[in-house]
């Protein structure tokens, strides 16, 4: 299908982006790799009267270290987080999340930020920054503000984003030492959105597990943590028995779909198996 008439705007600053939003009014749409937004216009689920294309916008690239974070512009691709050593290094759950993401051609077009705006529960990468507690940068009329992860996502396909804001970076706070992570993914065929996904974060000492953050990848309507888990976690034995125990608790506090792909109740089971296979995996167990 061919996509409803737009104006199109291809600032190349953050400024002249934030200006364009504002110009345009409320129903212009940013489009950053392009890889969500392109077929929601061509399936005429969207009509916005603007595009705002701040694929030229160099300023949003990149990653860099700022002393206990590191710092990813919202246009750095797929493909150069996977590549890139400061996230490697301080952020290795990214890397994972990442390469499960799609397929090369479009981890090579699609971005960091553009993904987590785009805020389908579906997607890999928002579970991920809600467990590593990220801040997200946003600039628009009123200045520069940063949104903690946990108030991000609002709602299906919603942030926190005010029309005239560009999300410009993203802050991942680094990690202590001690700290392993692993991303389960569960989906029907490769290169698919997740039917059920897990992000496990987990510090050992002394044989036990000190202390677990995890998130759920698409049983909600926003990526979500499993806090009943993560309590289960805290001084449990870092064994198949006590961690399948805590696991039990994977589904408590969700609001899994029921779609074509599968009902509630199996999504409920199958964060229940990926969060054994996740904490087990990150535990080293």
């Amino acid at each position: 299908m061919i996509s409803a008439e737009f104006d199109y705007a291809r600032p190349t600053s953050v400024g002249e982006a934030v200006t364009a939003l504002g110009d345009a009014g409320e129903d212009a749409k940013l489009m950053a790799g392009g890889q969500s937004l392109i077929p929601i216009l061509r399936l005429r689920l969207a009509y916005p009267s603007t595009v705002v294309d701040v694929s030229r916008v160099a300023e949003m690239r990149g990653v860099r270290d700022d002393g206990n974070a590191i710092v990813i512009g919202a246009m750095t691709t797929h493909d150069e987080i996977l590549r890139d050593a400061l996230v490697k290094e301080h952020a290795p759950l990214i890397v994972q999340a990442t390469h499960t993401v799609a397929d090369p051609q479009v981890r090579h077009r699609g971005t960091f930020g553009g993904a987590l705006a785009h805020a389908d529960p579906a997607g890999d990468l928002g579970a991920v920054a809600l467990t590593l507690g990220c801040e997200f940068v946003a600039h628009g009329s009123a200045g520069e503000r940063r949104i903690a992860a946990a108030d991000f996502f609002q709602d299906y396909l919603t942030t926190a984003l005010t029309p005239d804001e560009v999300l410009t970076a993203i802050r991942v706070p680094k990690l202590g030492a001690g700290w392993s992570s692993h991303y389960e993914k569960f989906n029907r065929v490769a290169q698919a959105w997740s039917i059920v996904a897990v992000a496990a974060l987990v510090r050992r000492e002394n044989g036990s597990i000190a202390e677990a953050r995890i998130g759920l990848t698409n049983m909600g309507s926003t990526p979500l943590r499993a806090s009943a888990v993560e309590s289960a976690l805290a001084g449990a034995d870092a064994s198949e028995q006590g961690i399948g125990a805590a696991a039990e608790h994977a589904a408590e506090a969700t609001s899994a779909p029921s779609d074509l792909s599968g009902k509630a109740d199996y999504r409920e089971h199958l964060a229940r198996v990926l969060t054994k296979r996740a904490v087990l995996t990150a535990a080293g167990s």
